[in-house]
């Protein structure tokens, strides 16, 4: 009986050993200072949001009648796609030229 409650025992350490490191990987992919879920890279932050004046796209430094803007995207075949606008908290946005936000880059603290 002792050798059998053993072998459970020893069974049920391996498993939680087992889920133990893969929720510390899991843990180590996951990066919360690149998450969306993050206020400070969160569409709904006022600060990433076209709504903000300094983001959008009427803003004649986002506009793309603007000739001589320095913040255009452009795509592979030289086509301006959008514009990109950093944040005070260092979270860089990237806008479609509607001012769609379609990304950011993380302040990468």
């Amino acid at each position: 009986m002792s050798n059998r409650f053993a072998k459970i025992s020893m069974g049920a350490l391996f498993v939680s050993s087992f889920l133990i490191g893969q929720v510390a990987m899991a843990q180590a992919i996951y990066n919360w200072n690149n998450s969306p879920n993050n206020w400070v890279n969160s569409p709904n932050n006022f600060d990433n949001s076209s709504n903000n004046w300094v983001n959008s796209p009427n803003n004649f430094n986002n506009s793309p009648n603007n000739l001589s803007a320095t913040n255009v995207v452009f795509d592979n075949r030289g086509n301006r796609i959008g514009y990109e606008v950093p944040a005070p908290s260092g979270v860089i946005n990237y806008f479609d030229n509607s001012g769609n936000r379609i990304g950011y880059k993380p302040t990468g603290k």
